[in-house]
């Protein structure tokens, strides 16, 4: 017994007493004392809590119970031939239920709740308007994307028409005497070192045209001048010559679908 006793005292000694940090009794001593600050803190949360659900649970039992002759509202009712179950008016055109209680529980001022809604309510109509051009910008730019991806790929093949028209135009044009052509750029152009002077400036001013004005301008000279449709790829049989102006043959007229490259799809 005087054994339990001593040790006791040396506990609380060891307690009380400023020692070293890091012992294992008295790190055990100081845990023991935050586990039991958190026990109490937890209890008073939960008995807080009940209280609120007492309350709760009589203002209900309260609200559900019928009226008695002892409430003085409901007695003069009566007294003026108000009858249980009736709706209230003269005629019974009023309300059957009396009207509902909005019990607030929380501590903010009056109103804070409908400014808190229409926040909310702001905020998620913000958010949808930022998806919707979000969603429209997306499809612009797909568009966007969409067009110039087919203009580049309609240049491209007005590119490639362009030079066959020029290999064209060189080759019948060699064929028929022509030696040199109508203009610098309707036949292929030589390398830029075998360029002189006056050919780069040939080549500058017809650069002012886009490439499909030349390809226009280069198929109709091939049409009228040689009869000839790069689309189809056929030299067709020579229409009525009046001096030097052929005009355009019976046989292309007839069997060629057009002058553009949208007639041969």
């Amino acid at each position: 017994m005087e054994e339990d006793e001593e040790e006791d005292y040396m506990s609380d000694l060891f307690i009380k007493q400023d020692v070293r940090p890091g012992l294992p009794m008295v790190r055990r001593v100081k845990e023991a004392i935050q586990k039991e600050e958190k026990q109490k803190e937890a209890n008073e949360k939960n008995r807080q809590k009940s209280i609120k659900e007492e309350e709760k649970e009589r203002r209900d039992l309260v609200l559900k119970s019928a009226l008695g002759n002892e409430n003085k509202g409901f007695a003069l009712l009566q007294k003026m031939g108000y009858k249980s179950g009736q709706a209230l008016g003269k005629s019974g055109e009023g309300i059957v239920e009396p009207i509902p209680l909005n019990i607030k529980t929380g501590r903010s001022g009056l109103g804070h709740d409908e400014l808190k809604k229409r926040k909310a309510e702001e905020k998620l109509e913000n958010y949808r308007q930022k998806l919707h051009m979000k969603k429209q910008a997306n499809e612009q730019a797909a568009d966007d994307f969409r067009v110039r991806f087919k203009n580049k790929q309609e240049e491209r093949k007005m590119e490639g028409d362009l030079r066959k028209s020029q290999r064209a135009c060189q080759q019948l044009d060699v064929q028929n005497g022509i030696d040199v052509p109508k203009e610098t750029w309707y036949w292929i152009e030589p390398e830029e070192e075998d360029k002189n002077e006056e050919d780069k400036e040939d080549a500058c001013a017809s650069s002012d045209l886009s490439v499909s004005e030349k390809l226009q301008i280069l198929t109709a000279y091939l049409r009228e001048q040689h009869f000839y449709c790069i689309w189809c790829g056929t030299t067709y049989e020579a229409g009525i010559t009046f001096s030097a102006y052929p005009v355009d043959s019976e046989d292309l007229s007839s069997n060629c679908p057009g002058d553009s490259a949208a007639d041969h799809d």
